[in-house]
């Protein structure tokens, strides 16, 4: 058994409670972190629709670094993550220095979250081709901990180049914030065991598949000769029992899914949560 962390993610949109009011709330009910969720827009075509796709909804969400900028402003000790940041649609030059900003801001509170995207028309509007997203993904992470990191970075790949760089603030966080790498494809797992702080996958209701993909994680660390690494597990729905599996397979955090429409459902939902958190 392991000591977990609990927090929560959110869908947050124009339409909802107000990020201010949705980090004042999360950070008095106790939790430990509140990430958010992130489409830069959505194709009105779309190839490859997931169960429970809300186009609608995905079309209106906020910001991610803008509204976790205002989330640090109102709160002291809430962790604040991105889950996830779409790297390939960005420039990472440009991303890392919202990322130390970010941190800066919060004092050194960010937890970054990062996956290679799945929806092929949004990347390609990005000018990404979803086929090499993430090799593309894996020179932006070292570009990224390069200029975290060096006080004159640069760096040659195929896809990122650049001669020596000025870039301040460094994060606060040294070398730098947690990199939580999401997905659970053979090349996510691959990013995750050798470039991050955590692997953190979508699970629902197939522990199975969730057990079979940490196995592998873990294996590749090794092989690596990495340590073991953190788990970051973002899900649907929590109980007891599925608390305590998690807590057998060595989870440190479990990230829930929370209504913000209103403030009185979300009240009754972090209350439901910290019920079920562990001492």
């Amino acid at each position: 058994m392991c000591a977990m962390r609990l927090g929560v993610a959110v869908w947050l949109t124009d339409t909802g409670v107000r990020i201010t009011d949705l980090a004042t709330l999360v950070e008095e009910a106790g939790l430990e972190s509140l990430f958010l969720t992130v489409h830069t827009h959505v194709p009105v075509s779309r190839r490859d629709l997931l169960q429970g796709d809300r186009p609608g909804e995905d079309a209106r969400l906020l910001d991610q670094f803008t509204a976790l900028g205002a989330a640090a402003a109102c709160t002291s000790r809430l962790r604040l993550g991105t889950g996830i940041c779409v790297v390939p649609q960005h420039d990472p030059i440009a991303l890392a220095k919202q990322v130390a900003t970010i941190d800066h801001i919060s004092a050194g509170r960010f937890l970054f979250g990062v996956g290679a995207g799945w929806l092929v028309e949004e990347l390609r509007n990005h000018g990404v081709e979803p086929r090499t997203r993430w090799a593309l993904m894996e020179e932006q992470l070292l570009a990224m901990k390069a200029i975290w990191t060096s006080d004159e970075a640069e760096f040659h790949g195929r896809m990122v180049d650049f001669d020596p760089i000025w870039c301040w603030p460094k994060p606060v966080q040294v070398p730098h914030p947690p990199l939580l790498v999401g997905g659970d494809s053979p090349a996510s797992l691959r990013l995750a065991a050798l470039y991050g702080d955590a692997w953190a996958p979508v699970v629902l209701d197939d522990l199975e598949a969730f057990e079979r993909g940490l196995a592998a994680w873990r294996r590749l660390r090794n092989d690596a000769g990495l340590l073991p690494g953190d788990v970051t597990v973002f899900g649907f729905g929590l109980d007891v029992a599925r608390l305590e599996r998690f807590a057998e397979l060595g989870v440190t955090r479990i990230v829930v899914q929370v209504p913000v429409d209103e403030p009185g459902g979300l009240r009754r939902r972090l209350d439901d949560l910290v019920a079920l958190a562990p001492a």
